[in-house]
């Protein structure tokens, strides 16, 4: 079994990225510029966010946060969003999720120029996505797809299952599992809460993502041996053992799943580092103009 590792690989591309913009500034050229737009004081928003900006000053981008409280108006946000939009020294921005109750998401989303959009959550990204277009890819599944470029996993003909089918991981990386290419051409499968044989599509799979939200679903007796596993679970169970109180949990049961795989990520640091490191290569492109000119 080998540990496919995370912080490893973002720290090996974060590398990257700052040689590229210091090069960038050497030439003379723009300095990349990111902007947060963060409402409330959510935990593990604000964690996401504090994250992402030092991010950017570890690759040497410009960052700039936008804070709210949660009682801001969905006509002040669309106003901040449109500013945003207009300002020609930010080259990407990213609305952290998620927002009160009483502001439409989806409409949120929609208002922000696609060409700024470096999450990869606008309908004009998402489509060009699922035909293959070049588009800004939504991190947490461009930075899945990078783990198991570096780490040479076949995935040509294999059978992939995704274990949920979110808007912000499940489809996204179903979709480009399957396209032609590498890493792509996999037969996948979506499995979901409303799915009854789950335990046997699992036990067929030489490749599981699993993005469902449900601490340690995936257990030893759904997988057959030499598997790759990919686990994109974070949720916050309490902890005795832990300062804060709490610990992460994968969905993917590791001392169980971790004797089976040939590959397989940690819960924490697997797919959470790439998440970051994926939107810092989005805003990259995004400085450069390489997706839209």
């Amino acid at each position: 079994m080998q540990l496919i590792d995370g912080k490893a690989i973002s720290a090996q591309i974060k590398k990257e990225i700052a040689e590229e913009v210091t090069k960038i500034k050497a030439a003379g050229g723009k300095t990349p510029h990111l902007a947060a737009i963060l409402v409330g004081h959510d935990g593990g928003s604000e964690t996401y966010v504090a994250n992402k900006v030092k991010s950017c000053e570890e690759v040497g981008f410009k960052s700039t946060l936008i804070r709210y409280e949660n009682d801001v108006t969905e006509e002040e946000l669309l106003q901040c969003v449109e500013r945003l939009n207009q300002d020609a020294d930010i080259d990407g921005f990213i609305v952290q999720l998620p927002l009160p109750k009483h502001i439409s998401e989806q409409r949120i989303i929609e208002a922000i120029d696609y060409r700024k959009d470096v999450d990869g959550f606008h309908p004009i990204n998402v489509g060009r996505m699922s035909i293959g277009l070049p588009c800004f890819v939504s991190a947490t599944p461009a930075g899945i797809l990078e783990l198991l470029k570096r780490y040479e996993i076949p995935t040509q003909g294999k059978n992939c299952v995704v274990l949920g089918r979110s808007n912000i991981v499940g489809k996204p990386v179903a979709n480009l599992m399957m396209q032609k290419g590498y890493p792509g051409d996999a037969t996948v499968t979506v499995c979901h809460s409303r799915t009854p044989n789950i335990k046997e599509i699992c036990q067929q799979a030489d490749i599981i993502i699993a993005a469902l939200g449900v601490p340690e679903f995936l257990t030893g007796d759904m997988v057959k041996d030499g598997v790759v596993v990919i686990d994109v679970g974070t949720t916050r169970v309490p902890s005795t053992e832990t300062k804060s109180g709490f610990r992460l949990k994968g969905d993917v049961k590791f001392d169980e799943v971790s004797e089976k795989a040939s590959y397989i990520t940690p819960v924490p640091g697997g797919v959470g580092p790439m998440t970051i490191i994926s939107l810092m290569r989005n805003t990259l492109l995004a400085g450069k103009k390489e997706i839209y000119k």
